[in-house]
């Protein structure tokens, strides 16, 4: 049984005015669905005080929920992302979903060192490498109304949980790795099957009327996430896969797609030989031995290519590593 199955804590968000996340249903944040060995801790944006404070603060949510909206291509309050998708994408229901790259305890854990950039980084430095790299966009200002507004909103996201929570906060699901490598062709048949329905056959994705923002983002193209984005390593996404997708169906702890399933298709989108993405300003991680062993770019302190970093079989770069005293990290 996997572990990460056993211990999960969700955390929902009863979305204020009756707003549910582009690519959640309604479902999610019903509370009455049974979730095995967890708890239920509702965070209610209702909560928040009717002061200019609780003003900043709701327009951080409204910028997470809406990003493209407001500061996409065509932005009613800038123009910073070159992109159509909006962090809730990634970080769904507005960074409250757990297994969802949640931002739950965002707040209390930074400055934190980050290894793609070799240094610590403040809060603000962690949102705009958001900004840059997925939202294929610009870094924004520290003294602008937006920063401080999606800075605000995860502070009085991180205050509503529970300091014996937080650990249970912004964890990946566990994924039991292949023998073989994680196979572009299998997940092609995968995703004509179970998400090209959503995300469309050439990866489009979905546009919402008026073509502003994407309901079921961009998979790849000039338009996604750029290489170096978590999104874009195969075991990352596989993990959110699992707890996420098809998004109508899997749950955490209720999964649709299978482990193989999940590194095929995530394989299949991230194969930079069939699929363009946007070319990143740099590639980071100047310490080789901090590389996540799915990053599919040398220089690696290891003896395996880039092929099999990218896709696999992984466990005999970890077992490298382990031998070597190194940490693996995926």
């Amino acid at each position: 049984m996997n572990k990460g199955l056993n211990k999960g804590l969700f955390i929902a968000l009863i979305a204020y005015q009756g707003c549910v996340s582009p690519g959640n249903s309604p479902r999610e944040n019903n509370v009455t669905d049974t979730i095995p060995d967890g708890s239920v801790l509702m965070i209610d944006t209702a909560s928040i005080a009717a002061d200019s404070a609780a003003d900043l603060i709701r327009y951080g949510k409204a910028l997470m929920l809406s990003t493209a909206r407001y500061i996409g291509p065509e932005g009613s309050n800038g123009r910073y992302t070159r992109s159509y998708m909006n962090c809730t994408n990634c970080h769904q229901n507005a960074g409250t979903k757990q297994y969802s790259f949640d931002l739950l305890a965002a707040n209390s854990r930074y400055p934190q060192y980050r290894a793609r950039e070799g240094r610590i980084l403040s809060l603000a430095e962690r949102v705009n490498n958001c900004m840059m790299r997925p939202l294929n966009g610009d870094s924004l200002s520290h003294d602008t109304k937006e920063m401080k507004a999606l800075l605000a909103y995860l502070k009085w996201l991180d205050k509503q949980v529970p300091e014996d929570k937080k650990k249970e906060a912004g964890q990946s699901i566990n994924i039991s790795f292949m023998n073989r490598p994680a196979d572009p062709d299998r997940g092609a048949a995968i995703y004509s099957s179970r998400c090209a329905r959503c995300h469309g056959t050439n990866g489009e994705g979905m546009l919402v009327p008026g073509a502003t923002s994407y309901t079921y983002p961009r998979l790849w193209g000039d338009s996604s996430y750029q290489p170096g984005s978590s999104m874009h390593r195969v075991i990352k996404l596989a993990r959110w896969l699992k707890a996420n997708m098809p998004q109508d169906s899997a749950k955490w702890y209720k999964p649709v797609l299978t482990d193989d399933e999940c590194l095929d298709v995530s394989a299949f989108v991230n194969d930079d030989r069939i699929h363009k993405r946007p070319s990143p300003a740099s590639f980071d991680y100047p310490h080789p031995d901090k590389k996540p062993i799915d990053y599919g770019r040398g220089p690696f302190v290891d003896t395996f290519s880039a092929l099999q970093h990218k896709f696999g079989p992984y466990q005999p770069i970890i077992d490298y590593w382990k031998a070597k005293g190194l940490k693996p990290s995926y």
